[in-house]
Formats: C-alpha cells, sequence, structure tokens
C-alpha cells in the first residue's frame, strides 16, 4: 500500500469531529485499505500498518516558523466538505468602503456559519500551552491506560512541530524555551516511544542538562515528575492535605484560593498525602539516568526543592512562602497520621464532588489529568469513576494541521457564541441569516447552567443555578463574564420578533443569574471570575509556582467587570428586576475601572493580549455605567485618554498589532506585523465612543477588508489569548468574530 503519495487530506479524512450539546470530541476511523487489517492495537506492528501511520506522522508536518497557531485547517477542511462552499457575493474593489463593508460581511458570516455546529455552537483550536499534553500522557501511563495508535503518533507530531530551535520547548508555542517545557515535553515523547537514537530527542536532553537537570524544574513539574517515580517527594515542599482540616477563617486556608489554584492543591495534597508515584519500569529507570546532572541516587532532594531554572521564572517565591514551606515541611516530618487519614478522607470525598459536578470533565485540563490519576489509586483502574474520567480525555483533545493537542479548557463554546451572536446582531443580519440566529439562540439556551454544586458550601463552592459557563453545560462552573455574555446575548435576541422563541429566556429564567452576579461584586466594586474574592491580596506572597502570577486567590479584572456592567445595563433597559441595585452597583463598577486606568490612558488586559483588549473593555464598562463618549463632543477624561492610547498605537497600515509580550512585561509591544484580532479591539473601543477620527478608523476598517480572504475567512495570526500573566492561549474563532463585529459597528455607524 502506498501511502507515501496520498494528498495530507487522505490523512486528515480518517478524523471524525462530533458536537453534542457543546461536547466536542475528535474520533479515528481507519480507512477503507486498513479495514479489516488493523483489528487491534497490536496491528499497528504490521507492515501495513507501519506504512500508514509513517505517511500519516509526514501529513502533519507543521512549520512554526512560518506562524507557531495552527490554522485550524483540518477542522475547517472537513466542514468544507460536509456542508460546502459558503454562499459569496462578489466584490467590487471600486465601491464605497460602505458597500465594500457591507459585502465583508455578507461573506464573512456566510462563511463562519459553515463552521456552526447543528447545536448552534462553534467549535476550534483552544491549544496555546505545552504543558498540558504532559500532564494527561503521564496519566495515561501510570494507570497503563495508553492512548490508540493514530492519537499518540499526532501527540508525538505535535510536540515535534514545536520544538524550538535550541532543542528545548516553551510554556506556550510561542514562548522560549524553559525547564519545565523541556522536561515536561521530553518525559512525554519516552512514554510514547521516542529514544535518545533520535538526534531532535538528544538536543532537547542536551538542553536539559545544560540547564543544570530535572532538579532545576519548578514546582507544578516537580509534583508531575515525583508522581512518574523520577523524582522523589522528599524533593517537593510538603502538599499537605491537612490544610483543608484548618479553621475555615484563615486567609491560607485552601477554600480562599482561586479555583483553577484550589482544584489543583485538591489532587496534588492526594497525590502528596499517599505518596502516588507509578511503578518502577525500564523506563522510569532510565528516564532518572537521563534527566539529571548527578547519578539519581546522589541528588540532593531536600535543597531541590529550593532549585529552579533561572530561564522558567516569571514570578519569584518571597521570603514569606519560604519560611512557611519551612513550617509545612517540618510538620510533614512528625504530622499526625489520624489527622492526616481524616484531611485525605475530605479531600477523597471533595474529588469525588467536583467530578459529579463536572460530570467528570473537572474544571480544567491539569486537574483532569491529576484527578484522573487520584481516582485510579482510590478505585482502580476498572472502575466506573475511572473510566468516566478516561471518557472525558477526548474532550480536552484536538486536532489541527499540526497534530494533537489539549486544550486550556474543554472549549470555548460559550464564550464564542455569545461574541458571534452579539456580532450578528450589531451587524443586523439576523434576517440574512436566521438559521444561525436560530442555532445560537438555541446554544445559549441549553447552556444557562440547571443545577447548583451539590453540598455547595461544604466543598467552597457557590451556586450556579441560571449561570452560564465559559464551555458547556456539563462543566457547569459559573463565570461572571460568561453569565453577562450570554444573558446579554439572550437579551439581544428576544428584543428580535422574528428570532423563534421556542424556549423563551426570559425574566423568571434571569433572575438567578441577576442575583448571582450582583452577589459577586466585590468590596472594591469589580468583579473577579469564577468567584468573590475569599482572601486578601497579600495572600498571593505564597505563590509558590515561578511560572504565574495572580493565582493565590480571585482577583479583580478590567474585564469581567465591563462585561458584567454591560450585561447589567441591558437586562435593566428590558426589566425592572432589581433596578436600583444595578444602578448602585454600575457606580461602584465604574470606580473601580477608573482605578484599574494607567497613567497613560490604557487598561491591562489579563485574559486577552492585552492593551488593546483590556482598553476595549475598559471604555465600553464605563459607557455602560453613563460616562459620556464623543457623542455629546465632550467625553469623559477617561474615554479620552483610553481613546487617545489606542490611537497612538495605531500603525501606518491602519492595523494595531499587539505582542504576547506586553501581558508579560506590562507594557505595550509591538507585534512584528499588524494584526486583525488588536485591530478590532481598537476599532470596536473607538467606534462605541463615538471617536471622531473617522479617518483612523477608517484606515482600520481598510485593513481588515484586505485581510480578509476570498472565501470570507480571515488568517490565522499571532496568539491572542492569556491567563496569569505569562501563559498564552489560541482563540481561533477570534479571526473570525471580532474582525465582523469592527465591521459591523462601522457600517452601523454610516447609517
Amino acid at each position: 500500500m502506498h501511502f507515501d503519495q496520498k494528498d495530507p487530506s487522505y490523512f486528515w479524512d480518517t478524523w471524525k469531529f462530533t458536537s453534542r450539546n457543546g461536547q466536542q470530541y475528535w474520533n479515528f476511523e481507519l480507512p477503507d485499505e486498513l479495514k479489516g487489517i488493523i483489528q487491534s492495537q497490536a496491528d499497528w506492528e504490521k507492515p501495513e500498518g507501519k506504512a500508514f501511520l509513517e505517511a500519516f506522522d509526514r501529513a502533519f508536518i507543521f512549520d512554526k516558523n512560518i506562524n507557531p497557531n495552527s490554522g485550524d485547517r483540518v477542522f475547517r477542511y472537513l466542514r468544507n466538505k460536509q456542508v460546502g462552499e459558503p454562499k459569496l457575493v462578489p466584490s467590487d474593489a471600486t465601491a464605497s468602503l460602505k458597500e465594500r463593508a457591507h459585502t465583508a460581511l455578507l461573506n464573512g458570516f456566510s462563511f463562519y456559519e459553515t463552521l456552526q455546529e447543528p447545536d448552534g455552537n462553534w467549535a476550534g483550536d483552544y491549544g496555546g500551552p505545552l504543558f498540558l499534553i504532559p500532564g494527561l500522557i503521564i496519566a495515561s501511563y501510570i494507570t497503563d491506560t495508553p492512548f490508540d495508535q493514530p492519537m499518540q503518533v499526532l501527540m508525538k507530531r505535535n510536540l515535534w512541530n514545536h520544538q524550538n530551535e535550541d532543542g528545548g520547548w516553551g510554556l506556550h508555542i510561542e514562548g522560549h524555551s524553559t525547564m519545565f517545557g523541556t522536561v515536561m515535553q521530553y518525559v512525554t515523547l519516552r512514554i510514547l516511544g521516542e529514544d535518545l537514537s533520535n538526534p531532535d530527542l538528544k538536543r532537547a536532553q542536551d538542553w536539559i542538562l545544560n540547564h543544570g537537570g530535572a532538579v532545576q524544574i519548578p514546582m507544578w513539574g516537580k509534583f508531575y515528575l515525583s508522581v512518574l517515580n523520577v523524582y522523589e517527594w522528599a524533593g517537593n515542599d510538603a502538599l499537605l492535605p491537612e490544610l483543608w482540616k484548618l479553621p475555615k477563617w484563615l486567609p491560607f486556608h485552601p477554600k480562599k484560593y482561586w479555583c483553577h489554584n484550589r482544584m489543583l492543591y485538591l489532587p496534588m495534597s492526594y497525590c502528596f498525602g499517599n505518596k502516588v508515584k507509578a511503578k518502577e519500569t525500564g523506563l522510569i529507570r532510565a528516564l532518572r539516568k537521563e534527566l539529571y546532572t548527578t547519578s539519581y541516587d546522589s541528588v540532593n532532594w531536600k535543597k531541590a526543592r529550593r532549585q529552579a531554572c533561572k530561564i522558567d521564572i516569571f514570578n519569584p517565591v518571597s521570603k514569606w512562602y519560604t519560611g512557611l514551606s519551612k513550617i509545612v515541611n517540618g510538620y510533614e516530618t512528625i504530622h499526625s497520621k489520624t489527622l492526616r487519614k481524616k484531611a485525605l478522607k475530605y479531600v477523597e470525598d471533595y474529588i469525588d464532588h467536583e467530578d459529579l459536578h463536572t460530570r467528570y470533565i473537572n474544571i480544567g485540563p491539569v486537574n483532569q489529568a491529576m484527578n484522573s490519576i487520584c481516582v485510579w489509586h482510590k478505585y482502580g483502574k476498572d472502575s466506573e469513576q475511572f473510566q468516566n474520567h478516561v471518557n472525558r480525555w477526548k474532550d480536552y483533545l484536538w486536532i489541527a494541521e499540526d497534530g494533537a493537542k489539549m486544550g486550556g479548557y474543554n472549549g470555548s463554546q460559550l464564550w464564542d457564541t455569545a461574541f458571534a451572536g452579539q456580532a450578528l446582531i450589531e451587524a443586523d443580519m439576523e434576517t440574512h441569516f436566521p438559521e444561525m440566529a436560530r442555532k445560537i439562540y438555541h446554544f445559549i439556551d441549553i447552556t444557562q447552567i440547571d443545577r447548583d454544586p451539590k453540598d455547595h458550601e461544604k466543598y467552597c463552592r457557590d451556586v450556579t443555578l441560571g449561570c452560564w459557563p465559559f464551555s458547556t453545560i456539563d462543566h457547569a462552573w459559573a463565570v461572571t463574564d460568561c453569565t453577562s455574555e450570554g444573558m446579554k446575548t439572550a437579551l439581544l435576541y428576544n428584543n428580535k420578533q422574528h428570532i423563534s422563541k421556542q424556549h423563551l429566556i426570559g425574566l423568571e429564567r434571569l433572575k438567578p443569574a441577576i442575583d448571582w452576579l450582583l452577589f459577586m461584586q466585590n468590596e472594591d466594586g469589580g468583579w473577579a471570575s469564577y468567584e468573590k474574592k475569599r482572601a486578601p491580596k497579600w495572600i498571593e506572597v505564597l505563590n509558590p509556582s515561578l511560572l504565574y502570577e495572580n493565582i493565590m486567590t480571585e482577583v479583580t479584572y478590567t474585564e469581567c467587570s465591563s462585561a458584567t456592567m454591560q450585561g447589567l445595563k441591558e437586562f435593566s433597559e428590558n426589566y425592572d428586576y432589581r433596578r436600583d441595585d444595578i444602578q448602585a452597583a454600575l457606580k461602584r463598577g465604574s470606580k473601580f475601572i477608573q482605578s484599574k486606568q494607567d497613567a497613560d490612558g490604557s487598561w491591562y488586559g489579563c485574559w486577552g493580549v492585552c492593551y488593546t483588549y483590556g482598553t476595549w473593555f475598559g471604555i465600553e464598562g464605563l459607557l455602560a455605567a453613563g460616562f459620556e463618549g464623543y457623542k455629546n463632543g465632550t467625553p469623559a477624561t477617561e474615554i479620552k485618554n483610553g481613546c487617545d492610547f489606542l490611537l497612538s498605537k495605531q500603525r501606518t497600515d491602519g492595523s494595531w498589532g499587539e505582542s504576547f509580550e506586553s501581558c508579560v512585561q506590562h507594557k505595550y509591544i509591538e507585534h512584528e506585523d499588524g494584526q486583525i484580532i488588536n485591530t478590532a479591539w481598537a476599532l470596536l473601543a473607538l467606534m462605541k465612543a463615538k471617536h471622531p477620527d473617522q479617518a483612523a478608523i477608517e484606515r482600520g476598517i481598510e485593513f481588515i477588508l484586505s485581510r480578509q480572504e476570498a472565501n470570507g475567512d480571515f488568517p490565522q495570526e499571532g496568539i491572542s489569548g492569556v491567563f496569569n500573566g505569562n501563559c498564552m492561549e489560541t482563540y481561533t474563532a477570534y479571526r473570525n468574530v471580532f474582525p465582523l463585529w469592527a465591521i459591523a459597528r462601522y457600517r452601523k455607524g454610516c447609517e
């Protein structure tokens, strides 16, 4: 069988994508030539199987030097085959800008409709971080639950595609090489069958050893390697399960942690308390030799606790953390077995609670892998609980032209769908695309959270009924800005009389969301992400990660505050319910947003790259609170300063282009090229404020139109998402939604 003569699309066709109520997953299907030949995993060793996998691997070779961000070509190719070409309107280069904008909207939405799932959401690559897939592979190795061979091949291919020229890997696909990234990818590739006969793996090993070996890996890496049994638990600062049994009023009780950090500490404390580790195998013994500059038995594990590669350190540990770690490490040497047993029982129950509430998805990919290990350890490989975890692994995996990766969430379904819905409404094109509009409303409808966490107070949770998540109803973690964007989208569609309202998202369904959003406002007037602030900000001095900032407790964000204020305002324009409370909340929220504005007029973006994103939200939030834009000639000072900042960053070609380094360095860093997403964010802010510099706005619109492709799509450019200041994420939906939204707002302003 001459698989090497096949076009890459032949191999892309072996993947089938499914979305049901937002749950997204990929399945591999054998091509006809292999049916009857490959009937078990062992059959991949047959000549035909090997030949296929070799050609299959080559079909996903990807040049990161062109752009590390994949363009979702596999998914878009398959959707095109399934639904056909978009219905396009001929463009006329001699037409006015307003007319060309109208054509761009028709073609852009026509293309984007071809990507919409039957259940109404949009799927896409939500990758970027490189430390996610290693955690899952380590879990699969420890639990002896290997992935099928085609998936393993593409997991390896993705890692090889993103190896840096120096042999290492970064924290994310655009990042410089780090010890954390390189060791984690090295271990993953070894588990997946690579060895040092591969010169690229040897380059990775050389990078590790030249930078001090695996003792230099930061805290998260130490944990993973300990579970894998290639690093000793004695080399970790104690992750005491007993902390869960401390009085809950203490500021450093895990209940007070930011939920993502809390839900990581949960399985970490289980594994540490039980000293969980993989059985010693030949591979484990080999890794112990390959990862260290001295013999494994001679490593000073106590000293290793404090060691970390300088290249990795984004947020150094404080003297307060060092002091506390000495106390908890001392306690570990004398800990009470009785108390440890009680603490572990609570941790076990808590993990079960999180699994059940999220239907085994868990809050994110890292604790999905960690919880899988804990559940396997507690219940066994054949247990229903562990198998439920394995069934959810696929929710996090994504196939693109650069291979198989693990997403930063189980998708961004609600988030992307809400923004697409708002863009379509602002374009006034729901009548042109009635089926798209109907599906959007349907997905918003079915994704409103239908349950509260059981015993939520016992397990440090809030109510969630009636709110919206970032991804799916199964995931069911309520988020402030997602609830606001979901609610706002529903309200906008409720006001369109021609939209079918079979299941109207009306007042009674929205009251719990309003109650929750008002409850979620913090004392400083702003809103955090999942929960109210539960601990003072100084608790951040106990951050042990080295890799991230603002992980210890919830913090208030410009974006979450602005989105919530916009949602509350939209609601109050439709209903009287708690109107006085909403007005008071908007006033307090505006003061918070004012306080977050930098001296140059910008706002730092915590969830997008970066100042263009934050400033868009800052301006829109103040406008929602009643601040004056340019409509009446004299804008509020904050609005003027924000707009002046944006205009000062516009490039000569009319675009805005911002590098992810803005997030890391906390100052505006130009991208080497104009970016359609940054340009759209800046334009949306300027136009919402009614800025009078029409020439600047039109130059930005011209730039966006120049980047639109013949089929109505837009190109994938630089990475645009971020979390905790230092790790970036890809949003493939952003390249379609935000440029169209900006064009829509421009065209609307011309009317």
